[in-house]
């Protein structure tokens, strides 16, 4: 069944010196479902390799590499956004729009979500909606 993965996650699967057991756990799961993602992922995922840039920890020759890896990926992107709805589970669990767009996805799509975002998380519970663990 597929599931949402946001950046944090796929920032994990990346960057050499970051693990977590949730991120392993949904990159384990990608072999035999595949994943969705809203638009905001993609903005996410580059501005994170960008700072990384800028802090020395990766060159752009490796931030290339790193998005050709996640491109390889059965990665869907859901363009489609229930824009009310967004704003309600934004403002209910006071989290930021950006955070708000993957929840919104997998309530939406009836998904797991696999985020190591505390405060998604949490807002993830009161929805009811699974989280990868």
């Amino acid at each position: 069944m597929p599931f949402v993965v946001d950046a944090s996650v796929a920032v994990c699967w990346l960057m050499p010196d970051e693990r977590d057991p949730i991120a392993t756990a949904a990159f384990a799961r990608v072999a035999a479902d595949p994943v969705i993602v809203p638009t905001m992922f993609w903005f996410e995922l580059c501005n994170v390799l960008v700072m990384n840039e800028r802090r020395g920890r990766l060159d752009p020759a490796r931030s290339a590499q790193a998005l050709r890896l996640i491109k390889s990926l059965p990665i869907a992107t859901d363009a489609d956004l229930n824009q009310d709805e967004l704003m309600q589970l934004a403002r209910a669990h006071r989290i930021t729009v950006y955070d708000a767009s993957y929840l919104e996805l997998a309530r939406r799509d009836g998904v797991t979500l696999a985020t190591l975002d505390k405060a998604l998380a949490k807002a993830a519970r009161a929805e009811a909606v699974p989280l990868v663990m």
